[in-house]
């Protein structure tokens, strides 16, 4: 079960596409539309943090933008490769920190569940990353929900926090972020299971390199 925006990937790597030629014209690489998402971010944790709720989804959706805007670059001006990868997801759970850190330090909502949002979302990604780099699995983007998936949550929750604060609705949204960030983590290490050993008993495997 593939997250449900990622079904929509080839369509929106089409249309992206002439996004990424006006950013090379600009003299944009994706690296720096990559740095971009990430001090956009920073920016989105402070606001959020000070109660500044729709200026924080704006500047989430910037977020969303630049780091839309650096993949379609790179595939735009064939500048694909493996360091701008590593650098994309660093970048991205780096933005996620930043911006439930807002959440945490604006008050609305408890730090025990941002915490645990912050942990899932962290986790679902890890799983991820250790599966594929094992070299036996072309993609581990299966699950419940991706970052795109959460990240909308979460700006519903700041949306409903804005016009309603007294129903709580953001702690809410953290709150099922965490869920479906665990979940999805789990979906992850069954569906690698299930490529790497298969669906019976486990078998032994080569033990890899212990990463600290």
């Amino acid at each position: 079960m593939m997250p449900i925006l990622a079904r929509f990937r080839q369509l929106y790597e089409r249309l992206s596409l002439p996004m990424g030629h006006f950013c090379l014209r600009l003299g944009l690489s994706p690296d720096m539309l990559t740095y971009l998402s990430l001090a956009l971010s920073v920016v989105a944790g402070y606001v959020i943090a000070r109660g500044q709720f729709l200026w924080g989804i704006g500047l989430i959706l910037l977020v969303g933008l630049a780091d839309m805007l650096d993949g379609a670059t790179a595939r735009a001006g064939d500048l694909a490769n493996e360091y701008g990868t590593v650098l994309d997801h660093v970048a991205d759970r780096y933005a996620e920190f930043f911006i439930l850190g807002g959440v945490l330090f604006s008050g609305v909502v408890a730090h025990g569940w941002v915490l645990f949002a912050l942990f899932g979302m962290v986790m679902a990604s890890y799983v991820r990353a250790r599966a594929e780099s094992t070299g036996k699995l072309a993609s581990c983007n299966v699950g419940f929900a991706g970052r795109q998936e959460k990240l909308g949550l979460l700006l519903i929750g700041l949306f409903a926090q804005f016009f309603y604060p007294q129903l709580a609705l953001l702690e809410w949204s953290v709150i099922a972020i965490g869920v479906v960030s665990h979940i999805t983590a789990i979906q992850r290490l069954v569906f690698t299971k299930r490529m790497l050993v298969g669906p019976g008993p486990r078998r032994g495997l080569r033990k890899g390199p212990e990463v600290v």
